[in-house]
């Protein structure tokens, strides 16, 4: 398996796939970089170099004890890509990953960047405030957290019921897209699930958007119960100059793998204008 080392001795898996421009992946909480096999093969079948890796903490990477904030998830990305020296690379982040990608071009900038891509992104931030009211009350969260204690199991298979959209009046998600997460869930740490908490949710990025000078695709579903859309990606594309956003009405946070031949060929469609 590839790995790089980060400055802190933490060991960051990675995947590196074709030859081509090259399309960098940071995945959700509490996935990994397998998350993104649907586009990472698309793109490759389409003449990209696609890279993905697993959060420090997640998959098969380091449990890492520290450094499991938006700083320390951002300067991982940065390793793996000054590791591999990748430039003009399209960076796409979901979820959690989609902070990810915003602090790293708020900590590290865009001389390595040529786009950007927020799929189900948390940011701008995600809890509730004086100067955020339509975010999430931090008992959300302290409820995640509790139960992720209590069960992280039966926690992970309740919550893919809501990512996936599948508790829903007909819906058709598989039971296997429903198995595959909590599987992935499962190879995360406590530790490093727990914390990652705070950092999705908790993390002003508004700064870090207001950095962005790449172009930039934001992508949501509109009935997303994770990440609401109208706290996150409608508040995001007024942020960052000129981005381009779809909304896909109906759908849910996992719209990698509920919608991925809609979500592929839209990001293609951006990769190659």
């Amino acid at each position: 398996m590839s790995y790089i080392t980060a400055k802190d001795g933490t060991k960051i898996y990675y995947k590196d796939w074709g030859a081509g421009p090259v399309v960098t992946f940071s995945h959700g909480w509490p996935l990994s970089a397998d998350a993104w096999d649907g586009q990472m093969l698309f793109l490759v079948q389409n003449g990209y170099r696609v890279v993905a890796h697993d959060r420090r903490g997640h998959g098969r990477s380091s449990q890492a004890s520290g450094g499991n904030d938006m700083n320390g998830y951002a300067d991982d990305l940065a390793a793996v890509i000054e590791a591999l020296d990748l430039t003009d690379a399209t960076l796409v982040g979901h979820s959690t990953g989609g902070g990810e990608v915003a602090r790293y071009i708020g900590r590290h900038g865009t001389g390595r960047v040529a786009k950007a891509v927020l799929i189900s992104a948390v940011p701008p931030i995600m809890v509730q405030s004086s100067d955020n009211p339509e975010g999430l009350p931090i008992t959300v969260f302290d409820e995640m957290r509790a139960n992720l204690m209590k069960d992280r199991s039966q926690f992970y298979q309740d919550l893919a019921q809501m990512f996936y959209g599948a508790n829903r009046q007909g819906a058709t998600v598989s039971k296997g897209i429903l198995d595959q997460f909590w599987l992935w869930s499962m190879q995360a740490g406590l530790l490093n699930a727990y914390e990652s908490i705070k950092a999705f949710s908790e993390t002003d990025f508004r700064d870090d958007l207001a950095k962005f000078d790449v172009p930039t695709l934001v992508l949501h579903g509109e009935d997303d119960q994770i990440v609401p859309v109208k706290d996150s990606a409608r508040k995001t594309a007024k942020l960052i100059a000129n981005a381009k956003d779809i909304y896909y009405p109906g759908a849910p946070h996992g719209i990698t793998s509920t919608l991925q031949d809609q979500v592929n060929n839209d990001l293609l469609a951006f990769l190659r204008s």
